[in-house]
């Protein structure tokens, strides 16, 4: 794996899931790991698990809701490794349900996290990589973002937004020298299903994946193709499903 050893990659959402598997892939092939996710207890152990294997990992308590957390994530970063040279903006949820039940509550966390959350790692990491005129920003998106179907309205909208972010993001930081990436997975086993609170659709989200999600490990094997290119090659959007998902 080309151009992974010594990279520093600050990885939202890194306490399960895309998260947790890409630290650990990453820090096998040599990459520096900041861990950023609300729950503590799980990087923290996850970092001492790298660190315990000759990794290098830091955790820091993150919230992507809050600017100033995403903020701090990266400062540290830099701080204890001298750098940043990837932002995976990874951190997200996914509160399926039909408008007409109302989940307001639902749908102002999805924009949060999903919009808001990607664009603060943006914010954050941007300024680090255009001093040092290099970099790579990796935002999550989804299959969701490039289809709709009842329940996702306004899932879909959020990774809609990620892709339309991510591509402005890549034409303006062209003077830069900074790669942007988006990974755009199907139906894979994480914890993702758990974020449905509506009981009249979170039963047939989890038996489909149930009876289709692939292991998580297909996004970390993506994501170190996207970052093992040369840096004149620039990927631009992966997207990827199980095999037998016709969605």
């Amino acid at each position: 794996m080309e151009n992974i050893e010594g990279k520093v990659v600050v990885i939202t959402g890194a306490s399960s899931g895309f998260g947790k598997i890409s630290a650990e892939y990453l820090s096998e092939r040599g990459a520096l790991v900041a861990l950023g996710a609300r729950s503590t207890d799980k990087i923290e152990k996850l970092a001492k698990e790298i660190n315990d294997k000759g990794g290098k990992a830091i955790a820091v308590t993150t919230d992507v809701k809050d600017k100033d957390q995403v903020k701090k994530l990266v400062d540290e970063a830099v701080k204890e490794f001298g750098k940043i040279d990837v932002m995976l903006n990874n951190a997200g949820i996914m509160p399926l349900s039909p408008l007409e039940n109302l989940k307001i509550e639902d749908w102002d966390s999805c924009i949060d996290i999903n919009i808001k959350g990607v664009l603060y790692g943006i914010a954050a990491a941007l300024p680090h990589m255009k001093e040092k005129k290099s970099g790579q920003i990796i935002n999550v998106s989804s299959v969701a973002g490039h289809t709709i179907s009842p329940g996702s309205a306004v899932y879909s909208a959020t990774k809609h937004a990620v892709r339309v972010i991510s591509e402005g993001l890549r034409q303006e930081v062209k003077p830069y020298n900074i790669r942007t990436s988006i990974i755009s997975p199907g139906a894979v086993d994480t914890g993702l299903p758990g974020s449905v609170t509506d009981d009249s659709v979170s039963g047939n989200v989890k038996d489909f994946y149930k009876d289709t999600a692939i292991s998580a490990d297909s996004f970390a094997r993506a994501l170190i193709y996207a970052i093992s290119q040369p840096e004149d090659v620039d990927i631009n959007e992966i997207l990827y499903r199980p095999t037998k998902q016709k969605l």
